[in-house]
C-alpha cells in the first residue's frame, strides 16, 4: 500500500534522517553564508544583485551592509538550528525570492553562466524539506538542546509522592 496516498506512517531510523537533516543546513549555510558575506564585505556587489535582480537601484553601502547584517542572525539561527520555525521559514523564504527574481536565466540556460542559476532548484527542494522535516532536525540544534534541557528540569523538578 502506498504511504502517501493512505495517509499511513512511516517508520524510518531516526540517526539517518537526523545526520541527512543536519548535512542538508550544513549545505544550505555554505552557501547562504557566502551571499551573506558578500552582502557585508562586498556591499558594491550586492548592490550591483539587488539592482539587476530586485529591481531596487541605488542601494548604498550602509544599507547593504544593514542588510547583510539582518541576514547573518537568521542564517546564523538557522546554522544552529535555533528558532527553527522562524529561522528556516526566513531562509526558505530569502532563497524562494532568490529564485523566482532569477527567472529568465532558467530561460536562458546556456547564455553566460546562466547554468549555475539552476542550482538554486534542488537547495529550494532541500530547504522545503528542512522545513517540513525541522523537527527531526536534531544534530547540533538549539533548539534541540533546549528542549531536552526543559525535559530534564520538569523530570527533576517533580518528585514522586511516596505510597501513591
Amino acid at each position: 500500500m502506498n504511504p502517501i496516498a493512505s495517509h499511513e506512517s512511516a517508520t524510518v531510523p531516526a540517526l539517518p534522517v537526523a545526520v541527512s537533516l543536519f548535512l542538508m543546513r550544513l549545505g544550505v549555510f555554505a552557501v547562504m553564508g557566502i551571499w551573506t558575506l558578500d552582502k557585508i564585505l562586498n556591499p558594491a556587489h550586492a548592490a550591483a544583485v539587488f539592482k539587476t535582480f530586485y529591481m531596487v537601484p541605488g542601494l548604498g553601502a550602509a544599507a547593504a551592509v544593514g542588510i547583510g547584517i539582518a541576514q547573518a542572525v537568521v542564517v546564523l539561527c538557522f546554522l544552529a538550528g535555533a528558532f527553527k520555525t522562524v529561522s528556516y521559514s526566513v531562509v526558505l523564504l530569502m532563497h524562494t525570492v532568490s529564485t523566482l527574481s532569477t527567472f529568465g536565466r532558467y530561460l536562458d540556460p546556456w547564455s553566460e553562466h546562466n547554468l549555475l542559476f539552476f542550482a538554486a532548484w534542488p537547495m529550494l527542494a532541500a530547504l522545503i524539506a528542512l522545513f517540513m522535516l525541522r523537527r527531526y532536525d536534531t544534530i547540533l540544534s538549539f533548539d534541540s538542546w533546549r528542549g531536552r534541557k526543559r525535559a530534564n528540569l520538569v523530570r527533576t523538578s517533580v518528585s514522586p509522592v511516596a505510597g501513591v
